[in-house]
């Protein structure tokens, strides 16, 4: 591994509005994302070189090397030593979190969300503004450049690696371009990644808002907790699927797409064009009032889910579950029971829990998606 895994202070120009920014592709060295990643889970506790060894299957040589240059660049820094079991106390080395920042952005259909991540994934700062995303490109790639603006200001001008744009789907994470946005369908095609990083002067990853949740929840359960689908129901209604650890978009990033399941054939028209779609009767029973009712029709699509993927867990979240999370809870955990009991002996419970997460969870995702690839 090469000096040129890690980018130089000189190196650091360009970035955002005349700040210092960094070269993300050159943190991404396999060892060194090892390496980070210990660090980062390690928290202010910190862990040895010999640790880091022994957990990577790297050399101490190795090891040395690459926490050296992360010293230098001021990632890494001593964090006190460990007691003496007979030899020489045992340097312990931390992450320093403030060292990088990552920018998260969560483009719902009313209202714009950005949050400055540090590199433990917690936000410095945030910042909310009206939005009108079915007014087109023009008006959101303004408003955020704005408050992307605002935010590195009222941060004080740190050191930014990438933004991490998160919004309605469907989409192409790959390449960065929407297609036919429910509701929006001038979206259809543009290429938002390349324009995000355009006007922002910065690497920029596009999701969607419920794979960017997801992403960031997944992060914050116990190791072994299993696979999880992440339900998300504010303006609309979608999915985020974390299985076997790892999050999944599909081939076409069209994993997830929830809410356009139909459940009744003569239902009320949705967004989509189609009838009787979770999500045309969900917002319909909440827009009536009918949060029991709304409740019943998400526990349906929850107990689908479960029965197709055979998932571990459910989590619940977006604005209207946590303005009111005890009858969803309570509707979907009624669904899920009642299909156990339909499976017998095969049909151990999905456990059902509103997200642990403040109500910006997409836009901490959406920060997560520029930071996750540094830690391997």
């Amino acid at each position: 591994m090469s000096s040129d895994d890690i980018p130089s202070r000189a190196s650091r120009q360009g970035g955002f509005a005349g700040s210092p920014g960094a070269n993300l592709p050159a943190l991404r060295g396999h060892n060194t994302a090892l390496v980070l990643g210990l660090l980062r889970a390690a928290g202010e506790e910190g862990v040895s070189r010999l640790e880091l060894a022994a957990q990577t299957g790297l050399t101490p040589q190795a090891v040395s090397k690459i926490t050296a240059r992360l010293r230098a660049e001021g990632l890494a820094a001593e964090a006190g030593r460990r007691a003496s079991t007979g030899g020489k106390p045992a340097t312990v080395l931390r992450l320093v979190p403030g060292a990088r920042h990552a920018i998260g952005l969560h483009l719902d259909r009313d209202e714009l969300t950005a949050v400055l991540a540090d590199l433990a994934g917690r936000a410095v700062a945030v910042r909310r503004a009206p939005l009108a995303f079915e007014a087109g490109a023009e008006q959101v790639l303004t408003t955020a450049e704005r408050e992307v603006a605002e935010l590195l200001s009222q941060a004080g001008g740190p050191l930014v690696l990438g933004a991490g744009v998160a919004c309605p789907g469907p989409l192409d994470h790959a390449t960065g371009v929407l297609h036919r946005v429910t509701g929006a369908p001038q979206w259809d095609g543009f290429p938002l990644r390349d324009a995000f990083a355009a006007r922002l002067g910065l690497p920029v990853a596009l999701d969607k808002d419920t794979n960017a949740a997801a992403l960031g929840l997944a992060r914050a359960l116990p190791a072994g907790a299993g696979s999880f689908g992440y339900l998300h129901l504010g303006t609309g209604l979608g999915a985020g699927l974390v299985l076997d650890g790892g999050l999944y978009r599909g081939p076409r990033t069209g994993a997830g797409e929830f809410g356009h399941q139909i459940v009744q054939l003569d239902g009320p028209r949705c967004g989509c064009g189609r009838r009787g779609c979770i999500e045309a009767l969900c917002l319909a029973a909440v827009a009536g009032g009918d949060l029991p009712a709304a409740a019943e029709a998400l526990g349906v699509g929850a107990a689908n889910l479960v029965e197709l993927l055979d998932i571990d867990r459910v989590l619940l979240g977006g604005r209207t579950v946590l303005g009111a999370p005890e009858p969803f809870l309570s509707g979907v955990s009624r669904a899920l029971a009642a299909q156990a009991r339909t499976r017998g002996s095969a049909g151990a419970r999905a456990a059902v829990s509103v997200a642990l997460a403040p109500g910006r969870a997409v836009a901490d995702g959406a920060a997560e998606l520029v930071l996750a690839p540094l830690f391997g």
